[in-house]
């Protein structure tokens, strides 16, 4: 009774925290464009929002849980399932074009900041000084992805949600009511998913690693096929990219200004490897696909890193 009690938390909090993200970040852009706050700025936030919101509220919640460990198994968990499940799953719908430039500017700065994550993780401890280089990063990254660019620009105004005629007040509150409900079913979320762990005897990071971090990645997913099945299948590299890059930056710095400590050794020998590995992997696809006849990455890779997550599942399961 009591495990179905925790499972039926997590899914509750799952749906909730689809839900009210998305009504969170709408209503908050709302309130931010009345409030004439600069577009490019609130596009700026909703993209850091959009792809990781589900995880940074998760993350927070089980830190001041003190279940840190929860936490880093969501960011690293949520990498590994972009990759190797939201674009496996992707790449079986339509090949994916290699956008111009996205070679020479964002995969080089994922790479960097995959890489700077595996260098504060090594010595199996998160700091407050590890979350502040973290932020300092992602803030370069921002400058370098913004300097020069237009085009970028152009981008994250261009989903803007258009001004609904409603007093501020009315986007007000409902941007709270999100807020509230995302915060409440990340609770509810964490709670159910620390009650699965103690019940199977397993630690918080394998429970973050697999339930949480697929539910979280989740969104990703649904944006990355219906990107695809609309046409725009260029958006699915930037999804990953974008929502990779977040997580790293902006959601795994919250472990570590929130509940510092000593982090468990599997992230460093497990999990981070297979973190850097599909990212070099989903880099090289990139840059060799960029360069062939079609300048797409074919459907056909979709199958080995769907294989490659049944792979990473079965370590996890067995304790390898």
């Amino acid at each position: 009774m009591t495990m179905l009690l925790f499972s039926a938390a997590v899914i509750a909090g799952l749906i909730l925290l689809v839900i009210s993200s998305d009504k969170f970040i709408e209503n908050a852009a709302l309130v931010a464009e009345k409030l004439n706050v600069s577009p490019i700025i609130i596009g700026i936030t909703l993209v850091a929002l959009g792809t990781s919101a589900p995880e940074m509220v998760v993350s927070a919640i089980a830190a001041f849980d003190n279940a840190p460990d929860l936490a880093v198994g969501n960011v690293l968990g949520s990498n590994i399932a972009n990759i190797a499940l939201v674009f496996g799953v992707t790449l079986l719908f339509a090949a994916i074009p290699v956008a111009d430039g996205i070679s020479t500017k964002e995969v080089p700065l994922f790479l960097g900041i995959t890489f700077l994550a595996g260098f504060l993780l090594y010595d199996q401890h998160l700091d407050m000084l590890d979350g502040i280089l973290l932020i300092v990063a992602f803030l370069v990254v921002l400058f370098l992805l913004l300097k020069g660019s237009k085009d970028l620009g152009d981008e994250l105004t261009e989903d803007l949600p258009e001004d609904d005629g409603a007093p501020i007040s009315h986007s007000l509150f409902f941007a709270l009511l999100g807020l509230i409900v995302l915060i409440g079913s990340s609770k509810l979320l964490v709670w159910g998913a620390i009650g699965i762990a103690t019940a199977l005897g397993v630690s918080e990071l394998i429970i973050g690693l697999t339930i949480v971090a697929i539910g979280t990645s989740l969104p990703e997913l649904a944006a990355s096929i219906t990107s695809v099945k609309k046409g725009h299948h260029d958006i699915a590299i930037g999804n990953i990219l974008g929502s990779n890059i977040f997580n790293l930056a902006t959601v795994l710095p919250l472990p570590a200004l929130i509940a510092p400590g000593l982090i468990n050794a599997s992230v460093i020998e497990r999990d981070f490897p297979w973190v850097l590995g599909l990212t070099l992997v989903f880099a090289a696809a990139i840059f060799f696909f960029k360069r062939s006849a079609t300048k797409s990455i074919p459907k056909w890779v979709g199958l080995p890193l769907l294989g490659a997550y049944a792979v990473y599942l079965v370590m996890i399961g067995t304790g390898s």
